[in-house]
């Protein structure tokens, strides 16, 4: 019944693509490590520390959830008093003064919607009809689809990063940065973690995993999901200094009438993608696969094995629109299956 229900949901919440934590329950029983939750970005956060006493590493875990909430705040569409939101107030109008992390985060857009001919484009907030909540799902229209697809054009969100503004073109437009800033985000955690002096941690999100050192001398241990099977992995990913990015087709959804409709949206149609079921990406530095995950899953299985080739260091398993598995780099050697 719990495989049911978690499928049905489409495991919102869950960890996507990734299971962090395998084997860790006797290491949490040592006084040395901490672990705690939050929710935050839509999804719960989870810090592993490995410290030198439960006191300074329990405080340096909150530093690091202070941060993270810091830039939530600043970054989230869903916030009134977000300098997300300044921008869409001022869509058409005028710029706004944005900070160097705000900054970093819409040239890495920019980015890769240039590299992905728009298929990475975080405009697609204009399509705001969407509601992914099983309790609560919504289908826009197809004719609120098609007046909203006028205000989807990367180009029109314009960035001067030295005087620190940015500003989008056209009343109407609005941004999501759900599919670039969490993982700088869970980045900017861990290196508070490391300010602190604890050198030893994981923090996951929503999908993507972000480690430093080992958790009492092991390397950190990530399971990775079957796209085609979500309550079946398909292997364990062990990790040190390493960084795991995942999307998948059944984060963030519902079905209806035997279809499922996922948070990832094509820019050109408003409607959740098809080309790919799921990616998993490791590399050992998180900015050369941020908000990969998401143009892969629109452009297809053949476009993502040309964004990736290129990526020295980055393995990678893709699971095409028809449920064949891709794997690229050493990730066959890494993916272990015991």
């Amino acid at each position: 019944m719990t495989h049911l229900l978690q499928r049905r949901q489409c495991l919102a919440g869950l960890g996507g693509l990734l299971v962090a934590g395998l084997g860790w329950r006797p290491a949490l029983a040592s006084a040395d490590v901490h672990r705690a939750s939050r929710i935050m970005m839509g999804t719960r956060i989870d810090i592993v520390a490995q410290g030198k006493g439960p006191t300074g590493t329990a405080a340096a875990v909150q530093a690091a959830f202070a941060e993270m909430r810091r830039l939530e705040r600043m970054m989230s569409h869903h916030r009134a008093d977000s300098l997300v939101s300044a921008l869409h107030r001022s869509a058409g109008r005028g710029a706004v003064m944005v900070p160097p992390e705000l900054v970093a985060v819409l040239q890495r857009a920019d980015e890769l919607s240039r590299l992905s001919e728009g298929a990475f484009d975080i405009t697609v907030g204009a399509y705001a009809g969407w509601s992914f909540d099983p309790q609560d799902a919504r289908i826009p229209p197809l004719e609120e689809l098609r007046r909203e697809r006028r205000l989807v054009d990367f180009r029109d969100m314009l960035l001067d990063p030295r005087a620190g503004q940015a500003r989008l073109a056209r009343p109407g437009m609005r941004i999501d940065l759900g599919g670039v800033a969490k993982l700088p985000i869970l980045q900017a955690g861990l290196r508070v973690l490391e300010q602190h002096g604890v050198h030893n941690a994981m923090v996951n999100g929503g999908g993507d995993v972000l480690t430093r050192g080992q958790l009492l001398g092991q390397d950190w241990r990530v399971g990775v999901r079957d796209p085609r099977a979500p309550e079946r992995l398909i292997g364990t990913l062990h990790l040190r200094d390493g960084c795991v990015a995942s999307s998948g087709d059944y984060e963030r959804c519902f079905e209806r009438n035997g279809r499922r409709y996922h948070h990832v949206l094509n820019p050109s149609t408003g409607m959740p993608s098809s080309g790919v079921r799921g990616v998993v990406m490791v590399s050992r530095q998180s900015h050369q696969i941020n908000g990969l995950g998401a143009a892969i899953m629109v452009a297809g299985a053949h476009t993502g094995r040309h964004l990736l080739a290129p990526l020295r260091g980055v393995d990678s398993l893709i699971v095409d629109a028809d449920s064949r598995v891709q794997t690229l780099g050493l990730m066959d050697e890494r993916l272990r299956t015991t």
